[in-house]
């Protein structure tokens, strides 16, 4: 299985990587521009909003080709392709509410008809819900969640980020009690999330679209529901509302605010609460990180709650979501000072570098990391003891495409070297990894990622020249690379998850530091790519 969801994760990244350059260039050909109309709008010019087309496709190819197909994963795609359509539809034409929930109702029912997937209990009824309240539920929660996250949709990398732990989450506990079916549905969407976030973090480069945000709260209200089954697991549905987050919380909060005010719930305005926290001072990237650790905090509640009662559960999700809507309740004069708490402690980092401006500080950790990483990578083909042959095919297939890339596109040559770092170095850290490597800290290896650790720390904070701007992407990658290692039991075959997330995160941070850096040295990096990629495949066919 280890294998498969490798594969999985890796091919709907790549696909999805490699969808958003042809797709952005045509999309104002296809109609698929965002252009700002009204005040709600948070950006000024027309933006591509292809993105959810990219991760859509990326992930429906990586469940064709590595998924097993039984009911609940068929149905899976064949709702999802639902989904994705009409979401297209709507990003071209504007589609009115009555044809997007006719859209949303018929991917529900195919998944209740085709996978069997419905709502079989509700927290503290013993007795299995009858098919004619469970069908109508089952379809309320899944049009009800699509929307939640197509309204939560209002910032760059908002809807993505959000998703991006929801789904986190979902997969850490389908692992954890054993279920490889909603394992298997997740992996794919994360890669696919992650391809597609470092375009879209602020500021943006491509949106998602309706396609993209009903695609993901269509794939994560079906998931929660199929890993909260007591008929197929151990999890209450009860957890399903901590893992399903802030984008429910925020549309219900919104819709009580509306109904306080005198109207209709189903109005447009600016309530969300990413509106009022850019109403309160907050900038953009203070914002959508505030949300992210909301989420983050809701979806670690539900890592820690699930063993415990319904009752529990219920009763710490009731006084979480009183703390969320409280601030949709109060009048409009409603103020917090999280802005001022942030500039604070933002003078006090400044201070703390110009005290700590060393010229060794500033200049020194940006040139060992350019020696250091280039060389492990040269070295690092020689570290797994075998290569096997459909992982050789894939570096072979990426070589081709780097050199293809550079060669066609000059604008696009930063993308296809970073696209070969990404690739060439998961794939040599995880066959690394097999058989599972010495968890002692002191290993050489181990040690080496520790200093390359803090010389990207270094990097990030005090280098003036070409200062490294970190976004919130960044961050939700970071708190993955804590929290990881921090989970029980995150061993799959031989392989230890913690220390290859660990080791990844911080070689992925270091590549875009030396893109952000060298990039007059693109060409060596490239070489060291393409080497890479060229070891791997040489090595599968030895």
């Amino acid at each position: 299985m280890i294998s498969t969801l490798f594969f999985s994760f890796v091919g709907s990244l790549i696909i999805c990587m490699a969808l958003i350059p042809p797709l952005m260039a045509t999309a104002s050909r296809l109609q698929f521009l965002d252009i700002p109309k009204d005040q709600r709008r948070v950006h000024a010019i027309p933006v591509a909003k292809v993105g959810g087309i990219a991760f859509g496709v990326g992930t429906f190819s990586a469940m064709l080709i590595w998924a097993p197909k039984d009911d609940i994963v068929v149905a899976g795609l064949l709702g999802g392709v639902t989904i994705l359509l009409f979401g297209m539809w709507d990003d071209r034409v504007g589609l009115p509410y009555t044809i997007k929930f006719l859209g949303q109702t018929l991917g529900a029912l195919i998944i209740m008809w085709q996978g069997n997937i419905h709502l079989n209990s509700l927290p503290f009824v013993e007795t299995e819900l009858p098919l004619w309240v469970a069908y109508p539920l089952t379809t309320l929660i899944i049009v009800g969640v699509t929307n939640a996250v197509n309204l939560a949709d209002g910032l760059d990398g908002l809807a993505g980020g959000l998703s991006l732990l929801s789904f986190a989450g979902m997969a850490c506990l389908a692992y954890l009690g054993g279920d490889q079916t909603v394992t298997l549905l997740m992996v794919p969407v994360l890669g696919g999330l992650l391809g597609f976030l470092r375009f879209n973090t602020y500021p943006a480069r491509i949106f998602m679209g309706d396609a993209g945000s009903q695609f993901l709260g269509f794939f994560m209200a079906v998931s929660a529901i199929v890993l909260t089954d007591p008929q197929r697991g151990p999890y209450t549905p009860a957890l399903g509302l901590f893992l399903l987050g802030l984008p429910l919380l925020d549309t219900v909060g919104v819709m009580l605010q509306r109904l306080k005010e005198g109207r209709s719930p189903f109005v447009a305005d600016k309530n969300h609460l990413h509106h009022k926290l850019l109403a309160m001072g907050l900038s953009h990237y203070e914002a959508v990180l505030m949300i992210y650790l909301l989420q983050a905090a809701l979806v670690t509640l539900a890592y820690i709650l699930r063993w415990q009662s319904e009752l529990a559960i219920l009763s710490t999700y009731g006084l979480v979501a009183t703390m969320i809507l409280y601030p949709f309740l109060r009048s409009r004069s409603w103020k917090i000072q999280s802005n001022r708490m942030l500039k604070t402690a933002d003078r006090l980092l400044t201070r703390a570098s110009t005290i700590t401006s060393s010229p060794w500080l500033t200049t020194e950790p940006i040139q060992i990391l350019g020696i250091a990483v280039p060389a492990f990578l040269i070295l690092s083909v020689f570290l797994p003891k075998h290569v096997p042959d459909d992982m050789g095919y894939v570096a072979a297939v990426m070589f081709a495409v780097m050199l293809i890339g550079l060669w066609a596109s000059p604008r696009i040559s930063s993308l296809v070297v970073r696209g070969g770092l990404y690739v060439g170095s998961t794939f040599i850290m995880y066959l690394s990894e097999q058989p599972a490597s010495s968890t002692d800290i002191l290993s050489p290896i181990h040690i080496f990622f520790v200093g390359l650790a803090v010389l990207v720390a270094l990097t990030i904070r005090f280098n003036s020249e070409h200062r490294f701007q970190t976004t919130p992407l960044d961050y939700l990658m970071v708190f993955l690379a804590i929290m990881v290692p921090a989970l029980p039991e995150m061993q799959m075959g031989d392989i230890h998850l913690s220390f290859l997330t660990a080791k990844l995160i911080v070689l992925f941070f270091s590549f875009e530091l030396l893109l952000h850096v060298f990039a007059r040295r693109l060409t060596q990096l490239a070489l060291v790519a393409l080497w890479l990629l060229c070891g791997i495949a040489v090595r599968a066919w030895l």
